[in-house]
């Protein structure tokens, strides 16, 4: 099975040793990602939303560079800082996969990397080579 990677660039990506998304036959992972801007500056501090909302944005452009879609989204897996916003962060998911809606997880968690993330995100999908769309 071919594997292709997507690096983004980030400073965590050689400090950690991973890349932004794999594809592997069939199915494209995207690593946690969170609302930290090309400059490595947080982006939308204070809010859940803001935050989700810029880490989606991210995660789908990294599925993309892969030849994934929206529609491909199988799974999401939301770490939160504040549980109470979890409908803010919700509306930012919704708004994104309202019409294809995939399996969805969120947990609350003490903190993330850096203490003004709220939000992060993982997601999986699988995309069907047969309609050509693969790279």
């Amino acid at each position: 099975m071919t594997r292709e990677r997507f690096r983004d660039g980030t400073k965590w990506e050689s400090t950690v040793g991973y890349v932004r998304a794999i594809r592997a036959g069939d199915s494209i992972y995207v690593s946690g990602t969170t609302a930290v801007d090309d400059a490595g500056e947080v982006v939308g501090p204070g809010s859940s939303y803001e935050q989700a909302r810029f880490a989606l944005t991210k995660a789908v452009r990294a599925l993309g560079s892969l030849g994934g879609q929206v529609e491909d989204v199988v799974r999401t897996r939301w770490f939160v800082t504040r549980i109470e916003d979890w409908e803010d962060v919700g509306r930012a998911h919704r708004e994104v996969f309202g019409k294809s809606p995939p399996a969805a997880t969120m947990v609350g968690v003490t903190r993330l990397i850096d203490p003004r993330l709220l939000v992060e995100l993982e997601i999986d999908a699988v995309v069907d080579s047969s309609t050509g769309d693969a790279p």
